[in-house]
């Protein structure tokens, strides 16, 4: 029996991704296959029905659990209160509770200086990250509470160390890191434990990106300590999954920062 057998958990962005190795290729596809070696059942969010439906299909073959998949896309023109509360009401009716929220979907034009940063770009960013977060914590509340759950939401060092050409990424991000303290001041009594990574992971975007423009990607991804970038599922995914487990909990409110090879960082 898995740490998780019975649990259910809401992981956004959870399309299938893999790498060219055949490891998990995106942070949110490795958290959700370290949930379901667990036993999780899961429900999947994002824009990509074929990378939903991908996941879907190889998580419940492999691994005999239950996986519910919704296209949900938070985004400037869209009615995002009820976008999410449909997730919600979907997972409710399936499987009866929400034990753990995970907010791990972001977009955003990256690379774009500040100066020349649109709108529409910056709006990409705030409603796909922060927006969708507080709509999510909003809507799930009730249900996390009754089940002393927990959140995990993701941050990213764009903010910690404003990296170049990220404004509106690094501001929806630090956004969710200041709404993820928050919440865990408030939600401590409700025995809701909230937490928020900051990871750098392999992942095929990354893999993609150092195909195509190899300069580029010297320049602007740098090589943790440790000498290795995180795997989604062994690091980043295992971390959620120990969040999560009703044996383990860090000291809610922490912005724990996970290097490749390093661990858990408070």
């Amino acid at each position: 029996m898995g740490f998780l057998e019975g649990k259910t958990a809401i992981v956004t962005g959870g399309g299938r991704a893999v790498l060219k190795d055949g490891r998990c290729g995106s942070i949110g596809y490795g958290i959700a296959t370290a949930y379901a070696k667990e036993g999780a059942n899961l429900v999947l969010t994002g824009r990509n029905v074929k990378k939903l439906e991908d996941a879907k299909e190889e998580l419940e073959r492999l691994y005999g659990i239950r996986v519910l998949t919704v296209q949900a896309d938070v985004n400037a023109s869209a009615d995002n209160e009820a976008v999410v509360k449909q997730v919600v009401s979907q997972t409710v009716d399936t499987f009866g509770r929400i034990d753990v929220l995970i907010n791990n979907a972001q977009a955003s034009a990256s690379g774009v200086p500040l100066a020349e940063h649109t709108t529409e770009q910056f709006d990409l960013a705030l409603y796909s990250g922060l927006y969708a977060v507080f709509y999510y914590m909003k809507a799930c509340y009730p249900y996390l509470k009754e089940t002393k759950g927990s959140v995990i939401n993701f941050a990213s060092g764009a903010g910690l160390f404003g990296n170049y050409g990220q404004c509106a990424y690094a501001a929806a991000k630090e956004g969710i890191r200041g709404l993820t303290r928050v919440a865990a001041t408030e939600w401590g009594k409700d025995g809701i434990n909230v937490n928020i990574i900051c990871p750098l992971a392999w992942t095929a975007q990354l893999e993609n990106f150092e195909a195509a423009y190899p300069d580029a990607f010297k320049a602007n991804v740098h090589m943790p300590p440790a000498g290795h970038y995180g795997d989604a599922e062994l690091e980043i995914g295992r971390v959620c999954v120990q969040l999560a487990s009703p044996d383990f909990k860090y000291m809610s409110g922490e912005t724990i920062t996970l290097e490749g090879g390093m661990g858990l960082r408070p």
